[in-house]
């Protein structure tokens, strides 16, 4: 509990407010490497994942390498760049940008795989190219699973940004790493708090981002899916009520 208390203290003091180390200079730090990440990782992901989701051709291949990735320890990646191509921003980026990808790609050829095949082929009847049923119908029904990929992607860089602190580099695994030396416990659990808070954060505003570029029709959609099917229970309930009503009556 005074840990606890001397963590706020250290959060509230003014001191912690002003200079190179100041909180709000490593909150943007790590704003500014996440936004790279997440723009790096789409600029290769979501191309892959749209064509594999549009064409339904490298699906074996796109389930199989985001598996590959998500299985490789990070602490342990970033370590092998920073020895490959020296200490820097580069070395943690190209690691987090590869740990980025694997939600992005699956976010993207899932989110087009689950429009529904009869609005693909009735945009097709109507004349429509490959590129505008693309760009016209699936990507708008699949926002929301796409959008839901760069959240997974955005809440990962957040939290792995602060273990490439153990490089020279800024952010708020800065707080941890410096402070883990001498002890310094309260600020410390400060960085860990301050890192959660921009995780929740991130997540709170992906989370509208995602509601908002859903289609109304497919929010419409699936609200009627859900009352229809509660419907369809309430329906089957009353009817196993009345069977039993009858065979009591016998």
């Amino acid at each position: 509990m005074n840990q606890l208390f001397a963590t706020f203290a250290w959060l509230l003091d003014p001191a912690h407010y002003a200079g190179p180390d100041a909180i709000q200079v490593r909150v943007g730090e790590q704003v500014e490497y996440t936004l790279l990440t997440l723009l790096l990782a789409s600029i290769i992901a979501l191309p892959a994942g749209l064509a594999i989701g549009h064409t339904g051709r490298g699906r074996t291949l796109g389930v199989q390498i985001p598996a590959v990735l998500r299985a490789l320890p990070t602490l342990g990646l970033v370590i092998l760049l920073a020895l490959m191509v020296g200490l820097g921003l580069l070395a943690p980026l190209i690691a987090l940008v590869i740990l980025a990808i694997p939600p992005i790609l699956a976010g993207a050829y899932s989110g087009l795989e689950s429009v529904d095949r009869e609005t693909v082929d009735a945009a097709r009847a109507l004349g429509m190219t490959g590129w505008q049923v693309l760009w016209k119908v699936e990507i708008p029904l699949s926002l929301s699973l796409i959008t839901g990929g760069l959240r997974s992607a955005a809440l990962q860089a957040v939290a792995t940004w602060t273990i490439a602190a153990i490089l020279p580099l800024g952010g708020l695994g800065r707080y941890i790493f410096d402070a883990l030396p001498v002890q310094d416990y309260p600020k410390m659990l400060a960085g860990s708090m301050l890192v959660i808070a921009l995780a929740l954060v991130t997540d709170a505003l992906f989370a509208l981002l995602q509601k908002v570029v859903t289609p109304p029709g497919v929010r419409a959609g699936r609200a009627s899916l859900v009352r229809a099917k509660t419907t369809h229970s309430h329906a089957r309930a009353a009817l196993f009520r009345h069977a039993s009503f009858i065979r009591n009556e016998r």
